[in-house]
Order: structure tokens, then C-alpha cells, then sequence
């Protein structure tokens, strides 16, 4: 159906582009021979042999010999077609409108001479060119059109695929949570459950869009940020803050929680004793400015590992960003001084 439609398109502009060029060389010849009679219908005449050229140019010549590189052959086949049809066009030109075949030229003549061949073919040879500059133009224009909506999906599977990506990652640490929970008998198994439950709700149907609202991206953090306490219990403390109108802006879905995961994973787990999570959530001027920040594991000299070989993490969150946003709509900084690790991020929302 939409190839049909792509077709009678095309054909549509085609029709238009000969009867604007019909009439304009009508006018002109017209004007010119101050007999605007016999300029139509030499152009009646010449218009097809114009069409045919042109065609044959374009749909056969060009294919069949220049894309496989037989100059040579199509030289010699357009020399042979521009002759055959100037022939064809002198015989109907003398038999059906005059037979002064050429009054624009320097003598009357009524024979088919080599001055005029050369002549006629030449005209002819401009059209070609005319009509197939605009046919190649045309299509290095729906080249561009194509390669760019090419590039759009692959961007957007991209990016699917790394948000898909997420879910999975996000699923198989907290269902470890679980895990050592249940092995100790702990009280707080059927609350993480419960908790993880919504979550999974969250993310399996509410994420499939490009932009998600902010205020339910920061419920989602809330959850998970939850799910952790339960976990850590004192051992825990967070410190989250929000500040200016967070209703009615949005952000790609669950972009900020692969920071929350990286904080525990390389901050949390690693640490014996009390670990303290900051977070700051700031509005201005329609641009978020988050800042989240946990203690680098006391290991010596060894310093944080930010990524791990086959992880996901931040440099997934990258891609994301160069993908999903242009450069003067995030900055990304991150720090680790190696004793806090600390991201901030500038975004639009």
C-alpha cells in the first residue's frame, strides 16, 4: 500500500515538471518566433522525443551501463539514441508542421543536414542533462532522508536495548538481597518482596516511553532506596533532599537509578560499618541538577572500581545520554577522591 502510494506520488511530480517545462518553452519559442501557433506545436512534437531521451537515460542507460561502469558503451548508445529520435523528430516536424524544419537556425532548410544533427542533438543532450541533474539530486536527497531515519532507529533499538538492559541488572541484585534474606529467616522477606513486586511493575510497563515523568522516576528511586534500608537496616543512613517544582518534567526512564545502583554496589557493599548515601534532587530552569555521593571502600591504596569487565553501570548511563539527549542538553561529572565517590548531573527535563 504505501509503495503504491510512493509511486503515484512520483508520477504526480512527474506530470507537473513536463507541463511547467511544456509551457514555459511554448511561451518562450513563441515569443520568439512571434508565432506562438507553431511553437505548440513543434513542442507537441518535441516534447516526446524529449520525454523518451530522458527516460531512456534514467531508467536504462544510466542502470545498465554507467552503475556498471561501460562508459564507452554509453556513449555510443546515446549518440545512437539522440540521432534515431532527431530523425524522427525532423520527419514529423516536415510531414505534420513545416517544412522549414529549423527557422531559428542560420538557413532556411528542408533536408536533414549534419549542422542541424549536431545542433538538434546538442539540445537534446541539454535536456538529458537538465532533467537527470534533478533526477540524481532527488535521490541523494531521499539518500540523506533514508540514512538519517536509518540512523533514528538504530539510536532508538540502542537505546531500548540498554534500558532493557537495566531491568535485568537492577532485578538480579536485589533478588540476591532476597536470597540472603531467606537464607537467614528474615522478618523483612515478605516486605522486600512486596517492595520489589512494585518495582518490577514499575519498570516492565511504565518505562517503555522516551521521556517519563520525574516526580514517578523519584518514587522508583524511593522504592529501591527502601528495599536497601530493609536490607541494611542502621547500618544505612540516607540523606535525600528535593528542591524546586519536580511536576511536570521529564527524563529518560530509569536513568538516574543506574547511578543509585552504582552508590551500593561500589559504595555500600563494600564497606563494613555505617555507610551514609547523599542525594540532591534540585530544579532550575527546567534543567535537573542531581548530585548523589557514597564512601569509597576503605581498601588501602586501592581505589574504587567504578566498572567491572561485563558490567553495566555507568557506562551504560553514557550511552544513554549520548543517545538520548544532545550535548548542551546534559554534563556529566564524576569524582572520586577516594573517600567519597560523587556524580553530578546537569540535564534538561
Amino acid at each position: 500500500m504505501q509503495t503504491k502510494k510512493i509511486f503515484t506520488l512520483s508520477r504526480r511530480h512527474h506530470i507537473f515538471f513536463w507541463l511547467f517545462y511544456f509551457l514555459l518553452n511554448t511561451l518562450r519559442w513563441g515569443n520568439y518566433f512571434n508565432d506562438y501557433l507553431y511553437s505548440l506545436k513543434t513542442n507537441i512534437i518535441g516534447f516526446p522525443v524529449h520525454m523518451v531521451l530522458v527516460y531512456l537515460n534514467i531508467f536504462i542507460l544510466m542502470p545498465k551501463l554507467v552503475f556498471k561502469k561501460k562508459y564507452f558503451s554509453f556513449i555510443i548508445a546515446l549518440l545512437g539514441s539522440l540521432l534515431l529520435m532527431v530523425f524522427i523528430k525532423f520527419n514529423l516536424t516536415y510531414y505534420l508542421v513545416s517544412e522549414n524544419i529549423w527557422p531559428e537556425g542560420p538557413a532556411v532548410i528542408n533536408d536533414f543536414t549534419f549542422s542541424y544533427a549536431i545542433d538538434m542533438m546538442i539540445g537534446e543532450l541539454y535536456v538529458i542533462t537538465f532533467v537527470t541533474a534533478i533526477k540524481i539530486t532527488m535521490d541523494w536527497l531521499e539518500e540523506q532522508k533514508r540514512t538519517a531515519e536509518l540512523e533514528k532507529m538504530q539510536s532508538e533499538t540502542e537505546l531500548k536495548f540498554l534500558r532493557t538492559q537495566i531491568s535485568p541488572h537492577f532485578f538480579f541484585n536485589t533478588l540476591n538481597n532476597i536470597y540472603s534474606l531467606a537464607i537467614e529467616k528474615s522478618e523483612k522477606t515478605p516486605k522486600i518482596i512486596l517492595k520489589l513486586s512494585e518495582l518490577m511493575r514499575y519498570l516492565l510497563y511504565e518505562t517503555r516511553t522516551k521521556r517519563q515523568r520525574l516526580e514517578q522516576e523519584i518514587i522508583c528511586i524511593q522504592n529501591y532506596l527502601e528495599l536497601e534500608s530493609i536490607r541494611y537496616g542502621k547500618l544505612l543512613e540516607i540523606d535525600m533532599k528535593i528542591s524546586g517544582d519536580i511536576m511536570n518534567k521529564k527524563i529518560a526512564p530509569i536513568l538516574l537509578l543506574s547511578f543509585v545502583e552504582n552508590a551500593f554496589k561500589h559504595g555500600a557493599n563494600k564497606n563494613i560499618g555505617n555507610i551514609k548515601i547523599d542525594l540532591d534532587f534540585k530544579i532550575i530552569d527546567n534543567f535537573l541538577y542531581f548530585t548523589i555521593s557514597n564512601p569509597v571502600p576503605k581498601l588501602g591504596k586501592q581505589k574504587q572500581i567504578v566498572e567491572h569487565p561485563g558490567g553495566i553501570g555507568l557506562n551504560n548511563v553514557k550511552k544513554r545520554l549520548a543517545l538520548g539527549y544532545s550535548k548542551d542538553e546534559y554534563e556529566l561529572n564524576i569524582e572520586n577522591n577516594n573517600k567519597v565517590f560523587t556524580v553530578n548531573l546537569k540535564i534538561k527535563v
